[in-house]
């Protein structure tokens, strides 16, 4: 099923849907006309079976999925500015699996294992820039395209043929900066693993993205439990209840299509939760966001009302939505030094995130844009690592910074002592602090599965039928 036929068929739902106002009712009354690809509204019914605890404890179970799924399927290493020149590389681990993800000095992009191939030691511990990879053992070394460039005492390895000892290979893809490895040689093309996401995704160019903060650190639980709790709004009315002013949690639109890699949700921002909206103006809406987002300085770049301690005020011929979508149009307009007016409110405003099996979660927008991953640790399926990744718009001038090195959060420390990432760590650590006890009740659970919710978390459930398609393989 492509994304153009589906655009067109029935949008019916596979459970009642929220009460409150839809995303799809929210971009009728957008600014500017909105796109063909926010424009279905699709969750195809994938049931209300309880999902096995074991999944999520079970060791056993993490061993097949190294097997059947993280050898075997594409996975989100790296942004191609984080290696832009010959030499700089980044290592990604992936259970047993290490490997270098290496720009070459004709600018190709490899992925190398990173094991010697005399004596299995890791070539490299961390990334940087270097002009050959060379084993601190013995000596062994290898050009950064991963040819065989000197081996020692050579007469005493009749068996080495020099032109057969370069370093193994998985490979490598890039789509939209984002540089992507499979290690299974006979996988299919990224773009066939993408399906018909890539149909949407015409209008929106990360090419020109830098990577300005990457965060992460370990967290006490499944890798699949860390990630679940991204692809979905529902725990905001209980998780972050100081986002329920400006945020449509529970009218959050979750499109699911059965045979697809990928799921979507649209979170519509700017509007207060349905649990609240009877009981909050716009202008109550408007202070809320400016308080817990702080994205815009009041009346900077437009002729913005304020009140009379400063604060911008809503019109009574507008709506709290509109104006922060308006002001935030004319900040990137003097960000960028060109009109931003075809961009919509909905683009502009709320999170529209794309998620690709098993572990890649992309917002799409104009604005800083996030990207979210998650994997296990080594084999311990109690223990998972968590990264964000901020992406801005490459400045007017041209200038290209150098990614900063990722910040990893050391014991005792929150994501609330990155100060760049402002108020967006407060949130992180709240869906942190689930974790480790969501880990430790399953553990405890007195029946074989989790319940989930039909509509809210059906990309919970896709989420899993996908994952077992690949184990079945």
């Amino acid at each position: 099923m492509t994304i153009e036929s589906t655009q067109r068929e029935s949008t019916e739902q596979p459970s009642p849907r929220s009460a409150g106002t839809s995303v799809q009712q929210y971009l009728d009354s957008d600014a500017r006309p909105v796109p063909a690809a926010l424009r279905y509204d699709i969750n195809e019914d994938l049931g209300t079976g309880d999902l096995d605890v074991e999944r999520y404890i079970s060791r056993d179970f993490h061993d097949r999925e190294v097997q059947k799924v993280w050898r075997k399927v594409w996975q989100f290493v790296c942004r191609e500015d984080h290696i832009p020149a010959a030499g700089d590389h980044i290592t990604y681990d992936i259970a047993d699996d290490k490997l270098i993800i290496m720009r070459t000095a004709e600018g190709e992009i490899k992925a190398l294992y990173n094991a010697c191939l005399h004596r299995g030691r890791a070539l490299r511990q961390e990334g940087g820039r270097v002009s050959e990879i060379r084993c601190p053992f013995h000596g062994f070394s290898w050009n950064i395209d991963g040819s065989l460039k000197n081996l020692p005492c050579a007469w005493d390895f009749p068996q080495v043929d020099p032109a057969e000892f370069s370093l193994p290979e998985a490979k490598v893809e890039v789509w939209n900066g984002f540089v992507f490895i499979n290690m299974d040689l006979d996988a299919e093309p990224l773009a066939d693993f993408f399906g018909s996401m890539l149909n949407d995704w015409d209008r929106w160019d990360y090419t020109d993205r830098v990577v300005y903060s990457h965060f992460g650190g370990i967290v006490n639980c499944n890798w699949k439990v860390a990630g679940e709790a991204f692809i979905e709004g529902f725990h905001s009315l209980a998780t972050h209840p100081q986002m329920m002013e400006w945020l449509g949690d529970e009218n959050t639109q979750y499109d699911v299509i059965k045979g697809e890699n990928w799921s979507r949700q649209i979170v519509p921002q700017g509007v207060p939760s349905p649990t609240i909206a009877n009981h909050i103006s716009e202008q109550e809406v408007l202070d809320s966001y400016y308080e817990t987002r702080a994205f815009y300085t009041a009346g900077k770049g437009r002729d913005l009302a304020v009140g009379d301690d400063g604060t911008p005020r809503v019109p009574a011929d507008s709506t709290a939505r509109r104006e922060l979508a308006a002001a935030m149009r004319e900040a990137l307009a003097a960000q960028f030094g060109t009109a931003q007016d075809h961009w919509t409110d909905s683009e502009l405003l709320d999170g529209i995130q794309y998620f690709v099996f098993p572990n890649f979660y992309v917002f799409a927008g104009p604005r800083t844009n996030a990207v979210y991953r998650f994997r296990p640790l080594g084999n311990d399926p109690d223990k998972c690592i968590a990264e964000v990744f901020l992406l801005a718009q490459q400045p007017a001038d041209g200038s290209h910074p150098a990614p900063s090195a990722p910040r990893w959060l050391q014991p005792g420390e929150t994501f609330s002592d990155i100060t760049e990432i402002g108020l967006l760590g407060p949130v992180f650590d709240q869906d942190m602090a689930n974790m480790p006890f969501i880990q430790q009740g399953l553990k405890t659970l007195r029946r074989p599965g989790i319940t989930l919710a039909r509509y809210q978390e059906n990309r919970i459930r896709h989420y899993h039928e996908i994952l077992d398609e690949w184990l079945a393989r």
